[in-house]
């Protein structure tokens, strides 16, 4: 079911009726000189698909090998984060066929993240803080880009033509997942904003990453779902992709509690969905959200587990 701006749900309604529950899952690309695991140059703006080579365009024969200096930078990130380290963990393979994906398949870090349990301490601008617990914080590799021609939005809807530069394509990549964050009430907009400045300012200070969102190297998915005040169980949330701006965050949040308010005011139900988000501020449906059974993890044949030991550890967090 969806609903147009006339239809929105005053913000002050909603806080009175339903209390937002946000997900915020940030990905980060890291500024190593090399990719995840090959060699090729990892820089911004070149020609495109001129730093490719046969292991991230996924050709067969080919054979991943791990960049060290991004799983230092993992695990600085973690050190950071306040998470645990883990001592041994193992890379997946996460399927799906995207024509932004040349292998038809990502390596990442399913059940194994090299980063679990941590916090941020997130300040306010009334000079107050908030804590929001990390989840987890794993490692993978940054997919290809797509440049849709001849549609009025730049999505792939109504294009005439769509271009693939696999530049991007293996670019060592870290995504952080916040736990469910709850009781925010009227402040969850401004909470996720400040949320993501603060891991910005973070991974700015740890020099890991540019964290240019104009760029595409930090980018954030907000998670948004509503239930009525009261009720322990959590409402069906919608994940609006690639946020790309700070005020971007806090818009995206407020719209989505507004629209999914107003569609279950009316009797609706909330679609399990990614969304896109327009710069002028509002949400549209993309696709329908997968499970992690859909995407068919299983461990990485190709490459050895990851196991930093303690001392390693201790060391990066000096």
């Amino acid at each position: 079911m969806s609903v147009d701006a006339s239809e929105l749900l005053d913000y002050d309604e909603v806080i009175a009726t339903y209390e937002p529950v946000l997900g915020l899952e940030v990905h980060v690309e890291l500024s190593t000189k090399t990719k995840m695991f090959c060699g090729c140059a990892n820089s911004f703006g070149n020609e495109p698909n001129t730093q490719v080579c046969p292991v991230c365009l996924g050709l067969p024969g080919s054979l991943p090998v791990l960049n060290q200096v991004a799983v230092e930078s993992a695990i600085r990130i973690g050190l950071a984060l306040n998470c645990e380290i883990a001592p041994w963990g193992r890379f997946a393979r996460k399927n799906y066929f995207y024509p932004d994906q040349p292998k038809n398949y990502q390596i990442s870090q399913y059940d194994e993240p090299i980063a679990i349990n941590g916090y941020l301490e997130v300040p306010l601008d009334d000079g107050t803080t908030w804590r929001v617990e990390i989840e987890r914080a794993h490692m993978e590799e940054d997919t290809g880009k797509l440049t849709h021609l001849g549609s009025d939005t730049g999505r792939i809807s109504g294009a005439t033509t769509s271009l693939a530069d696999y530049n991007r394509s293996g670019v060592p990549l870290i995504e952080i997942v916040t736990k469910p964050v709850e009781g925010t009430g009227e402040r969850a907009p401004e909470i996720a904003r400040a949320y993501v400045t603060a891991l910005r300012d973070l991974l700015r200070a740890l020099d890991v990453s540019d964290v240019r969102m104009d760029q595409g190297s930090m980018r954030c998915d907000s998670n948004v779902s509503l239930k009525p005040i009261g009720q322990a169980e959590f409402g069906t949330r919608t994940e609006t992709k690639n946020v790309n701006s700070l005020k971007s965050v806090e818009v995206a949040v407020r719209y989505e509690m507004r629209r999914q308010a107003a569609v279950l005011q009316s009797g609706g139900a909330i679609v399990q969905e990614t969304r896109h988000f327009h710069e002028d501020g509002y949400t549209s449906p993309g696709r329908s959200k997968e499970t992690a059974q859909d995407y068919r993890y299983f461990p990485e044949p190709d490459l050895e587990p990851v196991a930093p030991t303690a001392e390693y550890v201790e060391r990066l967090r000096q």
